[in-house]
């Protein structure tokens, strides 16, 4: 594309970008296990220290802020998933494992997945091909060795795609991506038109905690909703995916959701969410191996 005049980009071009990476067929099941309505799928992004990192920065202040996720909010986290008997999925950059491998047994061992979120939370579509696959197969490898799992699903730093980020999960055999936004339920990955055989969980900015209650020095950015507010916004998602027997994912991280005045937005959620019934909590490995395996019968 033409960066600085993009209305003399040629249209083959332009047709180019588009179809590098498209949704393909839709992966929306006729039938959830169990008999269940609906899919609630509960995800947390331990970005804790490495949200500073990641840009190359080193203040103490930033690093404690990021800590607290890993000491604080992720067992407030946890207990509040044991209480419900949930299993959710984990998202974790290599480098917040390494720094304290242990605080990810609690995890593991409640059953929780662990899924691949980049070496140090780097921004992947700043780097080559050859980079971002050295740093995509260090962190997989990074986390089998702490967990002894391999891990199946890849979500990029602040969902940040190059235009081979996609390609680069297929080929190291992932079994799903959650860093795209194409749609709210399930599909197949396209790259240049051609199925890829990865299922993509997407995400979206409208049910990530950190766009409403995120403060940040650089950018500069303020909490600016209310967490009364955020529960409705992330509740009406639920239930509209509870009308449309589809489903709902959900983004929290533990530095932004476990503070004590948060950390019952979860809480709620589980609640109503069981108060129906006939709803099922899948990691994102169990729905994305579900949703493959209906589109196939």
């Amino acid at each position: 594309m033409n960066r600085d005049r993009p209305w003399e980009t040629p249209e083959a071009e332009w047709l180019a970008e588009v179809a590098r990476v498209r949704a393909g067929r839709r992966l929306a099941p006729d039938r959830w296990p169990d008999g269940a309505r609906c899919a609630f799928a509960l995800s947390f992004d331990c970005d804790h220290e490495t949200f500073e990192m990641g840009t190359g920065g080193a203040a103490i202040g930033r690093l404690a802020w990021g800590e607290f996720g890993r000491r604080t909010g992720v067992p407030r986290i946890l207990q509040s998933l044991a209480r419900h008997d949930i299993r959710a999925s984990f998202f974790v950059p290599a480098v917040a494992g390494l720094i304290d491998p242990e605080a990810l047994a609690p995890i593991t061992d409640a059953g929780h997945e662990i899924g691949v979120h980049g070496w140090i939370h780097e921004n992947t579509s700043l780097l080559d091909r050859a980079t971002e696959r050295t740093l995509m197969v260090r962190a997989r490898d990074a986390l089998r060795a702490m967990t002894g799992t391999e891990p199946v699903g890849h979500r990029a730093a602040n969902w940040d795609l190059s235009a081979h980020t996609i390609e680069l999960v297929a080929e190291l055999g992932f079994a799903y991506d959650s860093s795209m936004m194409a749609d709210d339920s399930c599909y197949e990955l396209l790259s240049d038109g051609e199925p890829m055989g990865v299922v993509e969980i997407p995400v979206d900015w409208v049910r990530d905690d950190a766009v409403y209650l995120l403060f940040n020095r650089a950018p500069p950015t303020r909490p600016w909703t209310p967490p009364e507010a955020v529960f409705d916004i992330f509740r009406r998602e639920f239930d509209g995916a509870y009308a449309e027997g589809g489903l709902c994912q959900l983004v929290m991280h533990p530095f932004v959701i476990g503070y004590r005045s948060r950390i019952w937005i979860l809480e709620q959620l589980i609640d109503h969410a069981r108060a129906k019934g006939d709803v099922w909590f899948p990691t994102h490995a169990e729905l994305a191996a579900w949703v493959w395996a209906q589109s196939a019968r």
